[in-house]
């Protein structure tokens, strides 16, 4: 993909996206995953943290939850912060949701990619994004 075609795909899924499921958030304050939560509800966005280790605990003011699966209402965009390998079990993850739940965007945090995943994805419809710290793309395209 062309980096501006890459671009206007970012920018749109930013401007279209109104809540933000992420996988691997967090409640330690020197993660990147709490600062870029923290940095997105601050642009607006409501982020929904999945942490099965951190279950019913409160991140920034909102609760924790294991899976996306638990999310009780809608989210439009997954945001995930967890290594490579897991990537083949989140989009697995996702795909039965994707009506259910809204989901209409994978975003795979900076240093994690997974074509065979993404391409996964693609074909059921989701923009995707690898390899890009959605923070800094926020920053640079909205700020």
């Amino acid at each position: 993909m062309s980096d501006l075609k890459q671009e206007t795909l970012i920018r749109k899924m930013l401007q279209k996206t109104h809540t933000i499921a992420m996988i691997g958030a967090s409640p330690n304050r020197d993660r990147a995953s709490f600062g870029v939560m923290q940095y997105l509800q601050g642009a607006g966005y409501r982020v929904i943290p999945i942490n099965p280790t951190a279950v019913g605990e409160r991140i920034l003011g909102e609760t924790v939850y294991a899976a996306l699966a638990d999310v009780p209402f809608s989210f439009e965009l997954v945001d995930v912060f967890r290594r490579a390998e897991a990537i083949p079990a989140i989009v697995d993850e996702i795909l039965p949701l994707i009506k259910k739940s809204g989901i209409h965007h994978l975003w795979l945090q900076l240093g994690i990619s997974d074509p065979d995943s993404a391409a996964r994805a693609k074909a059921a419809g989701l923009d995707v994004v690898m390899d890009h710290c959605l923070k800094i793309e926020h920053k640079r395209l909205c700020r």
